[in-house]
């Protein structure tokens, strides 16, 4: 959709120094003290614009043109020239900024009228591609163009309109335009204008519709109280879309580090079975030890034995004369040398039995040798493999204290992604009722308790989104839960409509209201003037003032300087253009990337008008 640009404010006259304001294509501020033309600048836009009247001021005397600078959707410059208390706006194809005196290139009247042909409304909505678009204004289905007027009281806020009780969809506050304001509200967040309705459905049909129109809102209604969460349909599927990409991380790593925990029992697996077999053969090593050892000790025994039988011969008679003792033949009947044979047959045995038993013995050492060294490198090996087998539990035990709170993890992440796509699936079934809904009413329905300019509720949530993180970037306290009443066509915060709340949080949910529906329009492509022009947006102090019928200014929160900062840091990345009228000081970051213009009443009262 195309928008507008304002270019400069000027004031002419013969004789007199021009009065001008040149906007910056982004951010604006003029600020300074009071009674130096600042709140008049507001004013003199908005008549400019197709206002009916403005109040003029001792200053303006001799000044007689009045001059604004646009720049077209196109890019091309138009420069609008009023004279103060006429009905007629002179158009210029080109950037004037100085007493005019040349023709016109054309003459349109300055204030809407529905039965002329040749307004500046018809112009400028023809420019914006704007020019066939109906709103509805009553009840019954008939229907209006939209007018230039129904935009700027939603661009251009006034001081006292800043603060006022009404709320800021609302030009005029009458029953009468109530519905049209409504319109126009649902035009800016949709997009869509209404039918021309010629001939509506007859007394039966429109029964008919109502009740299945009601019958459609309560089934919105019990839907709706389903849905787990207050975000738009747009961020459900954005969080959704952030939900499955952490899903696939949480996967991976668990994947990860489950596959790192099988691997580590498959390898203790293995390890545990190793370790069982060098038990086994510790234990087989250790047996054959003991038993080759008792072997040892019985060979060495024996030879021991067979050294002193030798050595015992004498001791025990072996070699005396008289009965012998190997055969036991007396003297009489041995024959001669009979006890040397006999002793030298012992100490052959003896010695044939010694050098057997030291063959086996020498046999049987070096086995004994070579189990010992077995058993030494078994152990070592099995100490190894028992510190492997630790080290693998440790593995083990540290994967298992991270697929826990992993698995958790993921389940969590499921569990909310099935949330959010049951809200996703709630959704789509209210869009399809709605749908539903909307042809009702398209045929000339007349709803009970709908207006008839009802937004979708997606789309209502999506703006409330957008206003509610306007208040959260502002730092505003209290105000949480923000939105948009359709019902009521009014701002509500904090659980309290922004009528209930203090001027200071009134002016903040204006400005904030204001911002935020060029925000969500710019940045969607839908119609909207594409500035905003704000008069004492925010209050850094309010004095406590006595409640009264006349003032019924409830108590609030004070509006702290942090708000005054953060909502200058916000208006720096706007999307669009905007002017921003304020007493105090900007802060110094703003000064310095904005265009500034500073009035002090100080020496001679230098302001917007000499």
């Amino acid at each position: 959709m195309g928008s507008l640009q304002l270019v400069h404010l000027t004031y002419a006259g013969a004789g007199k120094p021009s009065a001008q304001i040149v906007f910056g294509p982004e951010l604006t501020t003029i600020y300074g003290a009071s009674d130096t033309g600042k709140t008049f600048i507001v004013r003199s836009v908005e008549y400019m614009l197709g206002g009916a009247q403005l109040d003029m001021v001792p200053e303006a005397d001799g000044y007689t043109q009045i001059l604004l600078g646009l720049l077209l959707p196109d890019g091309s410059p138009l420069t609008l020239v009023r004279r103060p208390g006429t009905n007629s706006t002179h158009l210029h194809r080109e950037d004037l900024r100085d007493l005019v005196h040349r023709p016109a290139d054309a003459i349109v009247n300055s204030v809407h009228n529905a039965r002329s042909k040749n307004s500046l409304s018809i112009h400028l909505m023809r420019a914006m591609g704007l020019d066939e678009v109906l709103i509805r204004k009553n009840e019954a289905g008939g229907t209006r163009s939209l007018a230039l007027s129904d935009l700027v009281h939603l661009s251009v806020v006034t001081e006292d309109r800043m603060i006022a009780m009404p709320s800021p969809v609302l030009r005029t506050g009458t029953a009468s335009t109530r519905t049209a304001e409504t319109s126009v509200m649902r035009f800016l967040l949709t997009g869509e204008g209404d039918p021309s309705v010629d001939t509506g459905p007859n007394a039966g049909q429109r029964r008919v519709n109502r009740g299945q129109i009601n019958l459609l809102d309560q089934l919105v209604i019990d839907l709706s109280t389903k849905l787990q969460s207050d975000e738009p349909e747009r961020e459900l599927k954005d969080r959704l879309a952030r939900i499955k990409n952490a899903i696939d991380e949480q996967s991976t790593a668990l994947r990860a580090v489950d596959e790192s925990h099988r691997e580590a029992v498959r390898e203790r697996m293995s390890r545990a079975r190793r370790l069982a077999g060098l038990d086994e053969r510790l234990a087989e090593v250790s047996d054959l030890l003991g038993r080759f050892s008792l072997l040892e000790e019985q060979y060495r025994s024996d030879l021991e034995r067979l050294v002193m039988v030798n050595e015992a011969g004498s001791i025990l008679g072996y070699f005396r004369v008289g009965t012998c003792v190997f055969c036991g033949a007396d003297p009489e009947h041995q024959h001669p040398g009979h006890n040397q044979q006999e002793a030298t047959q012992l100490h052959i045995a003896v010695q044939a039995e010694a050098t057997k038993t030291t063959a086996l013995l020498n046999d049987l050492l070096p086995t004994i040798a070579d189990l010992a060294y077995e058993k030494e490198e078994t152990t070592h090996t099995w100490q190894a493999a028992k510190d492997d087998l630790e080290a693998l539990d440790e593995s083990i035990a540290e994967a298992e204290s991270q697929l826990a709170p992993l698995r958790q993890g993921l389940q969590e992440l499921l569990d909310t992604r099935s949330a959010v796509e049951r809200d996703l699936e709630l959704h789509a079934r209210i869009a399809e009722l709605e749908d539903k809904r909307s042809r009702l009413d398209g045929e000339g329905a007349v709803a009970a308790t709908r207006p008839a300019a009802y937004i979708a509720a997606r789309v209502v949530n999506d703006f409330d989104s957008v206003l509610q993180r306007t208040l959260s970037d502002w730092e505003v306290p209290a105000v949480d839960n923000s939105g948009y009443d359709q019902y009521n066509a009014e701002i509500w915060a904090g659980g309290r409509p922004r009528a209930g709340r203090g001027k200071g949080v009134r002016s903040v949910l204006h400005s904030a209201f204001t911002t935020s529906l060029a925000r969500f329009c710019i940045e969607r492509d839908l119609p909207h003037l594409g500035f905003v022009v704000l008069d004492s947006p925010v209050v850094t102090y309010r004095q406590p003032v006595k409640n009264t019928p006349a003032d019924p200014d409830l108590p609030d929160v004070r509006i702290t300087s942090t708000v005054v900062d953060r909502f200058y840091e916000d208006m720096l990345a706007f999307p669009g253009q905007a002017v921003i009228i304020e007493n105090g000081d900007p802060p110094l970051g703003v000064l310095s990337e904005a265009v500034t213009y500073n009035f002090t009443a100080a020496d001679g009262r230098p302001g917007f008008l000499p």
